[in-house]
């Protein structure tokens, strides 16, 4: 093999090392920063790609995808000096790999402690119970002022995290004694609010209950008044049935109607509570003539139809007049007393 074979195939060799060197294939979730003598000049997608051999070189390999940033334990004083140990993590985005690449060194470190600054700066601006109820409110503000910060270096802080706060134990057991009285304190209020609710619904039942037994007194005065009303009626009605039988002549009505009065007084008196023994010294009889005498004095009051002439008996002859006998203690000459006085 001469000379020329050799050089033609070290200049093939050399041909086909050139055209590799110019192939470049980037992975998914990867980008590559492309230099020529040293300056950027573009950026290579994943895929295949191309760069001038001995020219373009590959800068910087960006990874594109979201990455998790452990922030280490950090004490913080909060506004009211109380120390509390707080770690926590952070969620960013690569969308700018020739700015994360060029405008910061060490762009992980960049942003751990740009985190860990703010929040010493953020939760040393609240109390410590506002800092242990409020994450949200932590979370929220770190989030705005980091991804603020971290935008001109082409990244995307999607989240912040605090992920524990720990007080001393001294503190702790304080906060659990004042939890504790705190739990106490609402247990007592809520038992005097259901006493006092139990007691407003007691009163509420009662003046109701009172309520309607007013309603129901007053109906039932009512009732017997209209009662009362009623039988006055019938009794006014009775009544004058009565004296238009009796005005028209028929003197047993009076008779039906003062029996009646009369047994119903004597029932009532039988069933009064308070006698429990009944003497009655009457008798049907006297009932029945004392309504017959009721019924006669009646007849007399009453005018009568005038009654037909009955024919004249013959009269008897008289008899002789007898001679009157001197009345006891009488003289002759008149009374005893006129003897003694004239005697005297």
């Amino acid at each position: 093999m001469d000379g020329v074979s050799l050089f033609v195939i070290a200049l093939v060799v050399f041909a086909v090392a050139l055209l590799l060197m110019g192939v470049k294939a980037v992975p998914q979730g990867m980008e590559y920063t492309v230099e020529r003598f040293g300056r950027y000049t573009r950026t290579l997608p994943p895929g295949l790609n191309f760069i001038v051999p001995v020219v373009d070189r590959i800068g910087a390999k960006q990874n594109m995808m979201e990455t998790v940033l452990d922030v280490p334990s950090q004490e913080v004083i909060t506004k009211d000096n109380a120390m509390v140990t707080v770690d926590g993590v952070v969620f960013f985005q690569v969308l700018d790999a020739a700015k994360a690449a060029y405008e910061v060194n060490q762009l992980q470190l960049a942003i751990l402690n740009l985190t860990m600054t703010n929040i010493r700066t953020v939760m040393g601006s609240m109390d410590l119970d506002e800092l242990l109820s409020q994450r949200d409110k932590i979370n929220a503000q770190l989030l705005h002022v980091v991804d603020d910060a971290t935008q001109p270096w082409g990244v995307k802080v999607t989240r912040i995290e605090i992920r524990d706060i720990q007080p001393p134990r001294d503190l702790v057991d304080s906060m659990a004694r004042q939890m504790k009285a705190e739990r106490d304190r609402r247990a007592v209020i809520l038992e005097a609010e259901g006493l006092r609710q139990a007691a407003i619904l007691k009163a509420e039942g009662e003046k109701q209950a009172q309520i309607l037994q007013a309603e129901g007194r007053r109906e039932a005065a009512f009732r017997d008044a209209e009662a009362r009303e009623r039988e006055a009626e019938a009794e006014a009605a009775a009544t004058r049935m009565v004296s238009e039988a009796i005005s028209s002549g028929n003197v047993q009505a009076i008779n039906y109607f003062v029996a009646q009065r009369y047994v119903d007084t004597l029932k009532d008196f039988a069933t009064s509570p308070n006698q429990k023994i009944l003497f009655m010294p009457l008798e049907a009889s006297s009932v029945i003539g004392a309504l017959g005498g009721i019924a006669e004095l009646a007849k007399d009051a009453f005018p009568k139809a005038p009654e037909p002439p009955r024919p004249a008996q013959p009269s008897r002859p008289a008899r002789p007049a007898q001679p009157a006998l001197p009345e006891p203690g009488a003289g002759p000459w008149g009374e005893r007393g006129s003897d003694a006085d004239t005697q005297g």
